[in-house]
């Protein structure tokens, strides 16, 4: 059986077909989630079929591999399976493979394509790195729609250049909604938690992202779990639901706080067995739970079109784990006009869109003249309403929701908020909102007196004692307080400097 293709998945393949007779032996193929990389797969694997080639499919995990099993059966691809003891058929022409297989048992020699699924991953992998190592002759395409992983396109003197030679792209999530492929979003941030003092370390595909342990800690409280069910009645009652918790403890205790209010819900993790995981999704799929409750088991590979809202309620820094999750309620449906995203989390406040433009261009290891990687995506500087907390898009004035239209003051958007009184003997208290509030009147005096961006760093860190991180580029109004204290500053660096002066001229 031939798989159809769409005219920009065809194109794609096309390139890739270029490349690799180009002379090229690694690539990156992106499109977004919801795009049909599988399709994309099954094409390369029929085209490799019938020059005479053997593929190996690689996946990350078990369940992938099963996932990936059932897709090929249904094209009509006889192949066998290379995963722990449920190994089979080796003889065939296409393996689905678990890479934790590859690594203690190898691929047969003849294999003479190898595809690698979800392969932001790749980088951070010593399984996959010394996989492409020893076969460095095999061509390999990699499919991701997150190519950005630090090191994706970072030089090894083991392949005589780079990870991944060159990505493919083939096509934006723009592109698609404009398609109608895929479907396009709104979001309400009714919440930005308290995240002062969670430490942060390296998560998926390389990337830094808070730790898991603290991080739930931070979140997993019984005002923000409420909070999250009140929401969820007030935008998206009713609504296929899926939720991205940070750890199991937290998943569960949103299931039950949803169930207390009468939801059915449902609560999934790797401790299930593959029945008990295979009941539970079926049951979302067929109506039986309207929301269901997960910590990363469905961030990846899960595909439920049906899901038309997205709670997330794990902060996260990491924009590959923000676009895996946010890509679950992309996909379009019958009925289905836009999904909607409940950040309770201030993740699209700190890493925009799910649906902005990407980084689209290979991480190669090394950190950019600013001290920024090449990953992070240009600005984006979304505000939520301040009446009903729905994400306005960077440049948009009156709220589209509720049509809310803040005091214009000049410039400068102002709406109701809390003034912040800074002591000048003490540090001011250090939630993310009075920092960003701090911030952006130092961004509006700087820009105003032509000051350079320094300025504002140094300013920041005497008032909080640490640099500015994640803060974002929205100038405000200056408080009176702010603009006393800077007085200040003045008044005690010209005593300074004339202290200095005095004390030279006795020398």
């Amino acid at each position: 059986m031939t798989t159809i293709l769409r005219p920009y998945q065809e194109l794609a393949l096309d390139k890739i077909r270029a490349s690799l007779a180009g002379g090229k032996k690694r690539l990156m193929l992106y499109s977004p989630t919801g795009s049909g990389k599988t399709e994309m797969a099954l094409g390369m694997i029929q085209g490799a079929i019938a020059k005479g080639k053997r593929v190996a499919f690689i996946v990350n995990r078990k369940q992938l591999v099963m996932q990936a099993s059932r897709r090929l059966a249904r094209a009509g691809i006889a192949h066998g399976i290379l995963q722990a003891d449920n190994t089979r058929s080796l003889d065939a022409r296409v393996l689905v493979c678990s890479i934790d297989t590859v690594a203690t048992r190898g691929l047969p020699h003849d294999i003479g394509l190898i595809i690698i699924d979800e392969a932001h991953s790749v980088a951070g992998s010593t399984k996959y790195r010394e996989l492409l190592f020893k076969l460095n002759r095999v061509p390999a395409v990699g499919l991701s729609a997150t190519p950005f992983s630090p090191g994706l396109g970072k030089h090894y003197d083991e392949l005589h250049g780079p990870l991944f030679q060159d990505l493919v792209v083939a096509a934006s999530v723009r592109e698609l909604i404009d398609l109608k492929h895929l479907v396009d979003c709104d979001v309400y941030a009714p919440a930005d938690p308290d995240l002062t003092g969670v430490k942060s370390q390296r998560g998926i595909g390389g990337e830094l992202d808070y730790n898991e342990r603290e991080l739930a800690e931070a979140v997993d409280k019984p005002a923000l779990v409420g909070d999250i069910v009140s929401h969820w009645f007030k935008h998206a009652a009713g609504k296929p639901t899926v939720v991205f918790a940070c750890n199991i403890a937290h998943s569960q205790h949103i299931v039950a706080e949803f169930e207390k209010a009468g939801v059915t819900a449902a609560h999934i993790d790797y401790h299930h067995s593959d029945e008990e995981r295979a009941a539970i999704l079926d049951g979302f799929n067929q109506g039986r739970y309207n929301v269901l409750s997960n910590s990363a088991l469905l961030a990846e590979g899960w595909d439920a079109p049906l899901a038309e809202v997205m709670i997330l309620a794990r902060p996260t820094r990491s924009l590959i784990r923000f676009i895996q999750m946010a890509g679950r309620v992309l996909r379009p449906f019958p009925g289905k006009e836009r999904a909607l995203i409940l950040d309770h989390s201030g993740t699209v406040l700190r890493l925009g869109f799910p649906t902005d433009d990407l980084p689209l261009e290979l991480d190669d290891g090394k950190a950019s003249a600013s001290g920024t990687r090449r990953q992070e995506r240009k600005a984006s500087e979304p505000k939520p309403c301040p009446s009903c907390k729905f994400v306005r898009p960077a440049g948009v004035h009156q709220c589209p929701a509720c049509g809310f239209e803040p005091q214009r003051q000049s410039d400068v958007e102002v709406a109701d908020g809390e003034l912040c009184k800074l002591d000048r003997k003490a540090k001011m208290p250090a939630t993310p909102d009075r920092k960003q509030h701090v911030y952006s009147q130092l961004l509006h005096v700087a820009r105003n007196k032509g000051y350079l961006p320094g300025w504002v760093a140094r300013r920041y860190r005497a008032i909080f004692g640490v640099w500015p991180r994640g803060m974002r580029e929205v100038p405000a109004t200056p408080t009176d307080e702010l603009l006393s204290w800077l007085k200040s500053q003045q008044i005690r660096f010209a005593k300074g400097q004339q202290a200095q002066q005095e004390g030279c001229s006795h020398v």
